[in-house]
């Protein structure tokens, strides 16, 4: 029988914070009858968020094409219908047959047009791989560019610790530089520069850069000039750049603005960089977690080397077909002229209407409490909290992070579960938690109160000594 002892080394040493031993004691307490407030992973429709009417409607005429020879007008938006329609005839065989390695045709062509609008920018079919959502198309990118065992990827501190893992299931080594807290989580150029140095110095090849762009999970926005910086620093330096931009639908502030690697790469004229850009309907308004849909774009990368992405993918046989036609519903939206269009726009608007509305409570309310600060969201669907322990209490444990014990007792007392911040890495000498702001308003408020009186009691010395 096999034992513990008897599985692979790099598994056991991956670690994904994001739903370790705090979500596994919050799901113990949950079936103790204890309400538990999930704030640990951005999982919009855990939190009732109401999946958008034209992608299900579809959707649901894909799954059951039969519908389609009923009288279902009275039910459907005929656009939708009329859009089933047109995806049953490019894939006559429909959703439950294996399609092309990289995915369906027609879907990846409306990828490169989606791109093409967005950034104003050619974008070439041929170089889409249809994905089981981001995360799938960055294991696929790490797993193919790890070639040696000092060979490393550079990766935000604090990153998402999909990254982290999956570089140690790969047998690569995560090679971390610091975001800037003061300054809006932006990259530093000096910081970049100290943690190539230091990993070139420790004998490790730094193959890639990673860049998280809204940020997950600082809830930062990258400006234009931040990520010109990156790409020439990529540039310089011979590295690969992966961009992950699942949150570029999620922007809540006048002063940020989403910029794709892509679009300022080709405003800079580069060509000898390779880009991976990921995105995913996941995120954003969608919040389609469950589809696992997304794609892998791939720009500056010769026909023999992108061959061999394709047959990683094809190892898999292809990514899901429902994924990949929710993937072409995400780049296709309805138009003006369509019937669901107002209906579409009202539910879009709405819901980032909602996000922006919360990420202002959340950081304006936290900022508010003594011993707690962070950094008001721009982006994505996270904030990423500052705390300050008295002096005394950092010298109480070895064995277990601050912050993970403090996100434990906060879960005990509370059932509210967040993210220590050990799990997704800091600077020395800080303490912080990630939460999402997905819950209703109501909750969010509920939240930040029983965290002042949490933090209150827990940081009071008295009864520390």
């Amino acid at each position: 029988m096999l034992n513990y002892n008897g599985l692979s080394q790099r598994l056991l040493a991956a670690d994904y914070a994001v739903r370790g031993r705090i979500v596994t004691r919050a799901q113990e307490l949950e079936k103790q009858g204890r309400k538990i407030t999930y704030c640990n992973i951005g999982n919009p429709h855990n939190f009732k968020q109401k999946p958008m009417t034209y992608v299900r409607e579809v959707l649901s005429l894909l799954e059951y094409p039969d519908l389609l020879n009923k009288n279902i007008d009275n039910l459907f938006h005929s656009d939708s219908i009329k859009r089933a329609k047109y995806v049953l005839e490019q894939i006559p065989e429909g959703v439950g047959a294996y399609s092309a390695s990289a995915g369906v045709g027609f879907v990846r062509e409306a990828i490169a047009k989606f791109i093409t609008r967005r950034d104003n920018v050619p974008a070439n079919p041929e170089r889409i791989i249809l994905t089981d959502g981001a995360s799938k198309a960055a294991q696929t990118v790490i797993h193919a560019i790890i070639k040696n065992p000092n060979d490393g990827i550079m990766l935000p501190i604090p990153q998402y610790p999909m990254y982290s893992a999956s570089l140690t299931l790969a047998g690569g080594l995560s090679i971390g530089y610091y975001l800037d807290e003061e300054n809006h989580w932006q990259l530093n150029e000096d910081i970049l520069l100290d943690s190539y140095n230091t990993a070139k110095l420790n004998k490790l090849n730094p193959v890639a850069i990673t860049v998280i762009n809204p940020g997950n999970p600082t809830g930062a926005v990258l400006s234009y000039e931040n990520i010109k910086m990156i790409i020439n620093f990529a540039r310089k330096y011979n590295m690969a750049i992966l961009a992950d931009e699942v949150y570029q639908e999620n922007i809540y502030t006048k002063n940020a603005a989403f910029h794709s690697f892509a679009k300022v790469m080709h405003d800079m004229k580069v060509d000898d960089v390779t880009l991976f850009s990921f995105h995913s309907m996941s995120k954003g308004y969608f919040g389609e977690c469950g589809h696992r849909s997304g794609y892998l774009e791939i720009r500056n990368l010769p026909d023999d080397v992108f061959a061999q992405f394709v047959k990683f993918q094809s190892i898999n046989l292809c990514a899901n077909v429902v994924g990949q036609v929710a993937t072409y519903l995400m780049v296709t939206p309805p138009t003006p002229e369509d019937d669901s269009y107002t209906q579409y726009i009202n539910e879009k608007n709405c819901i980032l209407d909602d996000l922006r509305e919360k990420s202002i409570i959340l950081g304006n309310e936290l900022n508010k409490i003594d011993g707690i600060s962070v950094n008001i969201p721009e982006g994505a669907m996270y904030a990423f909290v500052k705390i300050q322990l008295p002096e005394i209490m950092k010298y109480q444990s070895v064995d277990v992070a601050l912050d993970e014990i403090y996100c434990m007792e906060l879960l005990e007392k509370t059932g509210i579960c967040v993210v220590p911040g050990s799990g997704f890495g800091q600077m020395p000498n800080t303490l912080h938690f990630r939460t999402t702001f997905l819950p209703p308003k109501e909750q969010i408020l509920e939240f930040v109160h029983a965290l002042k009186l949490f933090h209150q009691e827990y940081t009071c010395q008295e009864k520390r000594i």
